[in-house]
């Protein structure tokens, strides 16, 4: 007999068709193969394992005692196989209590958090969400070793062709001023950008980063009165001064929600950017990764 390392297990189907069809024609029908193919099958398995395995008698091929101790074993492993390697895991979002994890920046989390929690409540009650904040590196390392399911929102770095993307919606900027400002209309005029004192935010999101570059590229210079990497205070801030700042539309949306202030167009075309789902090839066909990136996609697809 070989070695067990030697042993061919996809001939332990031939074996199974066999016993329970009682013919090698049956039997190679059943499988989809010729019969030529299931005689050579056949006969590698009974060098392999020096015993006939079948024998013809009044009923067909009758399983030697040596094939009757197979045909269990093989039964249960080939269900096995067809049951839990073979099929898709099913996922029921009713029911899971499976923790989902995104890659987002605090304005990600404005963003996406509120509406998705509270779909979430309703469809996947007894889920739970934790949100990180993490250089692009330790993003792109999470997704692939599963610690992080999804990065939501501006990631212009994961692009290797071991990640796939979603686009969900195009986004702009916008500014936003005291709402009692002396400065009206819809769109502040450039020698007032100027002119005006402005509040910078330097936070680890990406998407601020282009209106920065576009200020740049255009050689424009403004008078920084303050710069913060938080986000969260800005509105108070803008709120109770004469400061000016500019963010992105949907920030700036939630902002005049919770303080006196108003939107005002910047006094230059801002290129819109795309906000995204990523996630890592390994994950594609995952069941509970495929269900919440179409919920992301139902929630917020333009």
């Amino acid at each position: 007999m070989k070695r067990d390392d030697e042993f061919d297990l996809n001939l332990l189907p031939v074996v199974l068709a066999i016993a329970e069809e009682r013919s090698v024609s049956r039997a190679a029908e059943r499988l989809g193969w010729s019969q030529p193919k299931v005689s050579i099958a056949l006969n590698k398995l009974r060098v392999a394992l020096d015993d006939p395995l079948f024998v013809r008698g009044s009923h067909g091929m009758a399983p030697t005692p040596r094939a009757e101790a197979l045909i269990a074993p093989t039964r249960d492993i080939l269900l096995r196989v067809k049951t839990e390697v073979l099929a898709s895991a099913a996922f029921d979002p009713a029911s899971t209590t499976r923790r989902f994890t995104f890659a987002l920046s605090d304005i990600g989390e404005m963003t996406f958090l509120p509406k998705l929690l509270a779909y979430l409540q309703t469809h996947a009650p007894n889920a739970t969400v934790r949100s990180v904040t993490l250089p692009p590196e330790a993003i792109a390392e999470g997704l692939e070793a599963g610690d992080i399911d999804l990065a939501v929102g501006y990631f212009p770095d994961l692009k290797a062709r071991n990640f796939f993307q979603q686009r969900l919606f195009t986004h702009t900027f916008i500014s936003l001023l005291n709402a009692k400002h002396r400065i009206k209309g819809p769109r502040i005029s450039m020698d007032d950008f100027l002119r005006i004192g402005h509040a910078v935010i330097s936070a680890e999101g990406r998407s601020q980063e282009i209106f920065e570059q576009l200020l740049t590229r255009h050689r424009i210079e403004r008078r920084i009165v303050l710069s913060t990497p938080h986000f969260m205070s800005i509105p108070f801030i803008i709120a109770s001064t004469d400061l000016l700042v500019t963010v992105p539309y949907a920030v700036g949306e939630s902002f005049a929600r919770i303080a006196n202030i108003r939107l005002i167009e910047p006094p230059l075309e801002i290129p819109n950017f795309d906000l995204r789902q990523h996630w890592h090839r390994k994950y594609h066909k995952d069941a509970a990764n495929t269900w919440i990136r179409g919920v992301l996609a139902k929630l917020f697809s333009a």
